[in-house]
């Protein structure tokens, strides 16, 4: 089959062979496989995949199952499956262990489907696992306009939060805004503060302001460090306002860790998406065959949502 392979820090095209699905796997035909941040890394050397997943690229896809191993229980070939995996899910075939899976809605087309499930999870988890977010906090989320970004000005604004969000370009601030956030400027936050949760997708651009613009308890959750990731913090003002500094990663988790997100999102995201609550807006889609393609215009700053490959 074909699938996205590294070569020399760049993404092509190669042909690997077949996967065959084990003990409780599905094998899926991707129909579609969003980009994210930690495939440029990875292509680049900075992301290995843990030990015994694919190295193979993509980190999320939606497709149809065509076959089961032994012990699956809950989907059957033809089913409409979408799910984060540790690799592998930017090809014609993924495997993807039955406990990842998600159904995916009838309202989401496959494009939609294919740039949902990493950037989606990545969000809920840190909000609200990760830093508790409740109806009526304050929330700053930082790189608004990406993937990731995009998807937590959502979740936390059909929570109940009042959102602030950065975004670089002024010319998706606008867009940002409709769905539920107030737009400024990454100067301009600390500014719109207080806040009781800073949801970090940047970096350390955004030290030592994060401190000042954070209210007392309150929280920081950090999940992305492309502008930097090392920042000189004052303890005693963590300790004065009591803050509390959360970090995480999806990919190294346990299979059992990785599936208990995967329901805590079908309990309380999927019902937003038929609902028309959330949405997964696209900046542009690429054949599989133009993978290279693809991740040079993922790197390109000032775009809006998802990039994503057909597959």
């Amino acid at each position: 089959m074909r699938a996205v392979v590294f070569e020399g820090g760049q993404a092509t095209i190669g042909e690997v062979d077949d996967p065959s699905p084990g003990h409780r796997q599905l094998l899926v035909e991707v129909r579609a496989a969003g980009l994210n941040g930690a495939d440029i890394a990875q292509a680049k050397g900075g992301y290995p995949p843990p030990p015994g997943a694919p190295t193979t690229g993509g980190l999320e896809m939606a497709g149809e199952v065509v076959a089961t191993g032994h012990g699956c229980q809950r989907f059957s070939v033809g089913d409409r499956v979408m799910a984060v995996v540790q690799g592998g899910g930017q090809a014609q075939l993924c495997m993807v262990d039955e406990p990842l899976a998600m159904p995916v809605p009838s309202s989401m087309d496959w494009e939609s489907a294919g740039g949902f499930p990493e950037v989606f999870a990545t969000a809920h988890d840190a909000l609200f696992t990760q830093a508790g977010v409740a109806m009526g906090e304050r929330v700053c989320i930082h790189g608004a306009a990406g993937g990731v970004g995009v998807a937590a000005v959502q979740l936390a604004a059909a929570a109940g939060a009042e959102v602030t969000a950065t975004v670089r370009n002024p010319d998706s601030r606008s867009a940002v805004a409709e769905m539920g956030a107030h737009a400024v400027d990454p100067g301009d936050f600390v500014e719109a503060g207080p806040f009781d949760v800073i949801l970090e997708l940047v970096g350390a651009s955004n030290w030592p302001a994060n401190l000042k613009a954070l209210a007392t308890e309150g929280r920081i959750s950090v999940i992305g460090v492309g502008a930097g990731a090392e920042v000189s913090l004052n303890l005693a003002l963590l300790m004065v306002k009591r803050v509390r500094l959360l970090a995480s990663t999806l990919r190294p988790r346990s299979l059992e860790q990785r599936s208990a997100v995967a329901r805590r999102m079908e309990r309380h995201v999927l019902s937003l998406v038929d609902a028309g609550r959330v949405r997964v807006p696209i900046a542009r889609t690429f054949p599989l065959a133009e993978a290279a393609a693809a991740y040079e215009y993922f790197a390109v700053p000032g775009k809006l949502g998802k990039v994503v490959l057909i597959a």
